[in-house]
């Protein structure tokens, strides 16, 4: 069980070169996709998931060839969009009803015995008469799993499934796909570095449309070993070690500035060593990237 992308690019018809050669091979498990807000992401899954095709490059999945063959690759596909909206004055068992008919469950038994196999895996049963305007955003993002998980599909594509959750939702949802993802090809797609960090085996970070880095997040993290440090400092004092220092990221800390560095060798005896997460990692290869454009 194999998802094959070889030297995918999409330019908009405004110029936006959305996708830049983009290639990966993605297998069995949890997949994540680590990118800001229009690096790319969201254009690489709508592409994946069939609702637009590239201008060059493939995509297969077992066999199928998503951009000539899309009828075949919706047979195996489960996707919660970014977006996803929902018919408000609907129940949850009366949408999933439907929405299993599309599906070509045509035995009114097995549709609802499936929609009740579905609601129970989501902790949804209980409220699945109440109408799909009182859910919370949590419970929307879970019966929006529900719906992509209709048809027992091979390939599952989640776009920011978890932004505006809170943070016992976020966590619902977290051991929920890592169920899913025991057996399935599962793509996760986000801006949340502790999205991928907590589910993901296997990893890809993009920006500006292109694959920066990918492989293991703590292969990633140890790349930084022994390169990481930390110091606080006044606010006042940002742009004098910003201009001494590679400052990757800043935040607060008890009230004063915490500053992170990345560098090869220890900064100064006030700095103290910090031990690397795929955060440091994430906000070190922006860093460079930004430096490079303004190259």
């Amino acid at each position: 069980m194999n998802l094959e992308i070889k030297n995918l690019s999409k330019t908009y018809a405004n110029g936006v070169k959305a996708l830049q050669d983009v290639s990966l091979s993605i297998g069995k498990g949890m997949f994540g996709l680590l990118g800001q807000n229009g690096a790319g992401k969201s254009t690489l899954m709508r592409t994946i998931a069939t609702l637009q095709d590239g201008d060059s490059g493939s995509i297969t999945f077992n066999g199928i060839d998503v951009l000539k063959q899309p009828e075949e690759l919706r047979k195996v596909l489960g996707y919660l969009p970014q977006e996803f909206g929902v018919y408000p004055n609907v129940s949850a068992e009366e949408l999933l009803l439907h929405i299993a008919d599309m599906k070509g469950i045509v035995n009114k038994n097995e549709r609802k015995e499936i929609v009740s196999e579905l609601l129970n895996r989501v902790n949804l049963y209980d409220v699945r008469k109440k109408h799909l305007d009182g859910y919370s955003g949590g419970m929307k993002q879970r019966f929006g799993i529900a719906q992509a998980l209709m048809g027992n599909p091979q390939l599952i594509i989640v776009d920011e499934p978890t932004a505006g959750l809170d943070p016992m939702e976020r966590n619902r949802f977290y051991n929920l796909l890592s169920e899913i993802g025991e057996n399935t090809v599962v793509i996760l797609s986000t801006h949340i570095v502790e999205d991928v960090s907590t589910l993901c085996n296997d990893m890809a970070i993009i920006g500006n449309g292109k694959v920066l880095m990918k492989g293991k997040p703590d292969e990633i993290e140890e790349a930084l070993q022994g390169k990481v440090f930390e110091l606080p400092i006044e606010k006042s004092e940002l742009p004098e070690y910003e201009e001494k220092y590679k400052v990757i990221s800043q935040r607060f800390y008890m009230g004063r500035m915490m500053i992170t560095v990345v560098a090869d060798d220890f900064p100064s005896g006030e700095f103290s060593g910090k031990a690397p997460t795929l955060e440091d990692a994430y906000f070190n290869l922006l860093f460079d990237q930004k430096k490079a454009e303004l190259v």
